[in-house]
């Protein structure tokens, strides 16, 4: 959970690569140009991942299925705002939050066209409901469990609304064997994110510098691993993912992935499913209901 003094804002192309006012196009080849700096923290904070044998695995639920083709490539941050928001994770370790108040803008956007950016205190109640974190006790708290929070979100739902009076609900999370790629791909296509856990060689956050905007493996740097990240990816092609994290986009190439990434889920979530008509798998609501019963009964 290490902090790093950082600046960056990405240029904004449109879907022929030209430079408009949105987000940049998340190509591995592009190399975006940087502006202004301003002094950021950023922080990391996932913990090392569990294997809760209650969580299905996609592999097992859809054996046998006739699968759909692998689209090549989708984006679903395609016309969404530059800055997304810290989500607090500037302060805290409160990525596994974060990413799922991100994975809240992504659904909403494409399912609503009306992007919903929770507040931060949403986040942080979330942080200290699903991970423990004690204001009280200052400093960034003790970091989160991609598991934990997910199963957490599945029973209770997640603060939503003012002052996180209301609940945000998922129909279920399934875990996406990272090392089958169309499957990942299939989980952003489908269900809008995948969300996923990683740890972060230094060299992609060198201190005192900005993040690098392309996470790729590169040998000859310093690969010593300095905490673990929780992120969403909300698009991808054949270089790579576009992930979202700490409120910018960067690309996560599948190379890094195959690497670094060591879980990765597909969340059901109501309202992308309402209007997109897409699931995990192709699965029905009744078969991830059914899925989640070990996890809802313990």
């Amino acid at each position: 959970m290490s902090g790093f003094k950082l600046g960056r804002l990405a240029p904004v192309r449109d879907a022929q690569g030209a430079t408009v006012d949105v987000e940049p196009s998340f190509s591995a080849k592009e190399k975006p140009q940087v502006t202004t700096k301003t002094a950021t923290t950023f922080k990391l904070g996932r913990l090392a991942r569990s294997h809760d044998r209650r969580v299905p695995m996609l592999h097992n639920l859809i054996a046998g299925a006739a699968l759909e083709p692998v689209v090549p490539a989708v984006d679903y941050t395609a016309g969404m705002p530059a800055d997304l928001g810290m989500m607090k994770n500037d302060t805290l370790g409160d990525c596994t939050c974060a990413a799922y108040y991100h994975a809240i803008q992504v659904w909403s956007f494409n399912s609503l066209k009306n992007i919903d950016t929770e507040p931060d205190t949403d986040v942080l109640d979330l942080y200290e409901q699903a991970c423990g974190y004690k204001p009280a006790q200052g400093g960034e708290g003790p970091g989160g469990n991609e598991q934990h929070v997910l199963t957490y979100i599945l029973k209770e739902g997640a603060p939503y609304g003012l002052n996180g009076q209301q609940r945000h609900n998922i129909i279920a999370f399934v875990e996406v064997d990272v090392k089958n790629i169309d499957n990942v791909k299939r989980c952003i296509h489908d269900c809008g994110v995948a969300y996923i856990g990683f740890n972060v060689p230094q060299y992609i956050m060198p201190p005192e510098e900005e993040p690098l905007a392309v996470w790729d493996v590169n040998p000859q740097a310093d690969n010593t691993l300095v905490g673990g990240h929780a992120v969403v990816l909300a698009g991808y092609d054949a270089n790579g993912a576009r992930v979202i994290s700490w409120g910018k986009y960067y690309t996560m190439t599948w190379a890094f992935f195959a690497k670094f990434v060591d879980e990765a889920y597909a969340i059901a979530d109501p309202e992308w499913i309402s209007q997109k008509k897409t699931t995990p798998g192709g699965l029905t609501v009744l078969q991830l209901q059914q899925a989640m019963q070990a996890l809802r009964a313990s």
